[in-house]
């Protein structure tokens, strides 16, 4: 198949969403399918016709993902002079391809702006659709929606600008707390507070990503992640980290994290989390594959924290540990991800 893996993007996960491409794309090579890494903001140079674009037999993925990097220093300035976010090309690669793999991670591209256009465009693509994608990257409506569903969360509340004064006790909630940008991903703005001040910081900072932040309870306990694949929950995974908590530094530096899969716990434990891994993406409407996030008291409780459609596919990512316990190989993973969803889009190739 012609496939188009599209990764970068301008959301605080760049970096992390070109690793992921970039190995997919290496997977999916390794599959014989012509597979291209592009950048979606960026673009890429077309010499000749876009078949010429995927019939490249010396295809070099490392030299496209170098490429795509020689923006990051630029990326701010380019958002600033630009009204169109898709880059040169990107539109018509897609279109020419047999499905495009979603390597995305974050704002513009996570959130079902992507896949809305595709949509229209009639263009195949990995992952949920858009509306499912859009609920989910909104950690107050997910909330919403998990609480709805009898899906346990923790308690929380969602704040705009000027609550921040406001004290914890009207929310009903009291330190220490856990303080994270409404939309944002891979952890980048979450903080623990324990403090007042740590309080008062954690909102100045988490503000300065977006204009609305979540404040939860804070779940102390083991941290854990269950793949839904196809609606059936994948082997459960915990993390735990060697210094702190889960953050974008532990998530994606090599040896931060201590990763048991499957996770030590007793029959009942894993059958009732995965059923709420299961239960969390049907009430988002998730198809397809998705991750979601799970914290675990000493006594058992357990809390589903988020949704994520589409995971991440790095080296250290969870997803593909998962499905490694299963059998599956990572470029197995890969293809499978785009059969389920070409299938459940009515497609075959």
């Amino acid at each position: 198949m012609k496939i188009v893996v599209l990764a970068g993007g301008t959301s605080t996960e760049r970096s992390v969403s070109i690793t992921s491409g970039t190995m997919v794309c290496k997977a999916l090579r390794a599959k014989n399918h012509q597979a291209i890494l592009v950048d979606i903001f960026c673009g890429i140079e077309v010499n000749g016709n876009l078949e010429d674009a995927f019939a490249e037999e010396n295809y070099d993925v490392d030299k496209a993902a170098e490429y795509m990097h020689s923006f990051d220093e630029k990326l701010d300035e380019m958002i600033a002079s630009r009204r169109r976010f898709f880059g040169r090309n990107v539109l018509e690669l897609c279109e020419a391809a047999d499905v495009v793999f979603l390597a995305l991670h974050g704002a513009n591209g996570e959130d079902g702006k992507v896949q809305a256009t595709f949509d229209l465009l009639g263009i195949p693509y990995t992952g949920t659709g858009y509306l499912s994608s859009a609920l989910a990257m909104d950690k107050s409506i997910t909330k919403q929606f998990f609480r709805a569903h009898n899906v346990p969360t923790p308690n929380g509340v969602t704040l705009k600008k000027g609550q921040e004064s406001e004290p914890l006790s009207s929310f009903g909630l009291e330190l220490p707390v856990v303080v994270k940008p409404c939309c944002g991903g891979s952890s980048v703005g979450v903080y623990i507070a324990h403090t007042n001040e740590e309080y008062w910081q954690a909102m100045k900072d988490a503000f300065s990503y977006e204009p609305e932040v979540v404040v939860e309870e804070y779940i102390e306990g083991r941290e854990f992640s269950v793949g839904v694949v196809d609606g059936k929950a994948y082997p459960i995974i915990e993390i735990a980290p060697i210094e702190g908590f889960y953050d974008y530094t532990n998530k994606y530096k090599v040896g931060a994290t201590v990763d048991t899969c499957p996770a030590v716990l007793t029959e009942e434990q894993t059958k009732e989390m995965q059923k709420h891994a299961e239960d969390g993406a049907a009430a988002l409407g998730i198809e397809n594959y998705c991750r979601l996030d799970f914290m675990m008291r000493k006594d058992g409780r357990m809390y589903c924290l988020e949704a994520n459609t589409l995971p991440g596919m790095t080296p250290t990512s969870l997803l593909p540990q998962e499905a490694q316990v299963l059998g599956i190989s990572y470029p197995e993973l890969c293809e499978l991800l785009i059969q389920l969803s070409l299938r459940k889009r009515g497609n075959n190739a």
